[in-house]
């Protein structure tokens, strides 16, 4: 996806990650906005993570789960001078839900939109989030705006597919990566039956690393080490990276959390984990889509750099 402008954007399929977002800049050229690297498997093959995913986990009141993972293009659409629209579609015929991916890409902005259709006679819960690597510098350079009065729980790393975590994350804290991930458990939703949706807490005597809390720094530095779920964080919010000099705006639409993961600055500058992760989520409090209605969710990446 090539714009006139200089903006462009790559899409994989079937597995719908986004890996690039160059964004047109004021200076005439452009800059990669996304994080993503090629890491090689025990068996020899390479995959590709970080960019944008959606990790989305849909369940029925009949217990039936079900994950998009392959896509199939269904419709291309727009100009180059204007805007590039990619439609992808997934489906489970045995839950009755459709969804459509839509990434549009814009003179100033990247999004990515999800429809979901439930065309089923009960309601669909889903969960999980769309995840994003934003490329930095540095987490030591790198802030977040407008965080100030959200609340927020501590999390272990969201673990998927196309996530990136340095394999060290926590040992300062004094738990290893092992242990944070045998705590994922309580990520999951209730049974579907439960009629309020709500995530049942773990406990908190027990790991210790549910702490609830509220952002008091409207310029949070990013440095350390961090893995929160913001509960009441605005719409839009602003990531600043002094080392690149630059920043991007981002939005997000239905989702009521806000995922945010930083992998810390010990690592090599513009390295492996120069990134800050961003995901529009549903992992405390799973969303319904009720029965025979269609939901829109989403994210905007936006550059006000040009």
């Amino acid at each position: 996806m090539t714009l006139e402008n200089g903006s462009t954007a790559i899409l994989m399929l079937p597995s719908g990650l986004i890996t690039s977002y160059k964004a047109a800049m004021w200076h005439g050229g452009t800059n990669e906005m996304l994080h993503s690297s090629v890491f090689e498997e025990e068996k020899g093959s390479a995959s590709i993570q970080g960019g944008v995913s959606l990790v989305l986990d849909f369940t029925t009141e009949y217990a039936h789960s079900w994950s998009p993972t392959n896509w199939a293009l269904k419709n291309i659409s727009g100009n180059s001078q204007h805007s590039i629209q990619v439609e992808l579609i997934g489906s489970d015929s045995r839950a009755m839900v459709e969804v459509k991916h839509i990434v549009t890409l814009k003179n100033d902005e990247l999004s990515s939109e999800v429809v979901i259709s439930n065309s089923s006679s009960g309601p669909v819960q889903l969960t999980r989030c769309v995840l994003s690597h934003l490329r930095v510098s540095s987490p030591y350079a790198t802030y977040a705006i407008g965080l100030e009065g959200s609340d927020f729980f501590s999390r272990p790393p969201f673990s998927s597919n196309f996530g990136i975590v340095p394999p060290d994350f926590g040992q300062k804290m004094g738990f290893g990566f092992g242990q944070m991930l045998s705590q994922m458990a309580f990520w999951r939703p209730n049974n579907p039956n439960n009629s309020n949706g709500h995530q049942t807490k773990s406990n908190r005597g027990d790991s210790g690393q549910e702490l609830e809390g509220e952002e008091t720094d409207n310029y949070k530095h990013l440095r350390e080490e961090m893995s929160q779920i913001y509960t009441s964080a605005p719409q839009n919010m602003t990531i600043i990276d002094r080392g690149r000099r630059n920043s991007v705006v981002v939005g997000r639409k239905g989702f009521e959390e806000l995922y945010m993961l930083s992998p810390g600055s010990t690592h090599e500058l513009y390295g492996k984990y120069s990134y800050i992760c961003v995901g529009q989520s549903a992992m405390l409090k799973p969303i319904v889509v009720e029965a025979e209605t269609v939901l829109r969710l989403g994210q905007d990446l936006h550059n006000p750099n040009l």
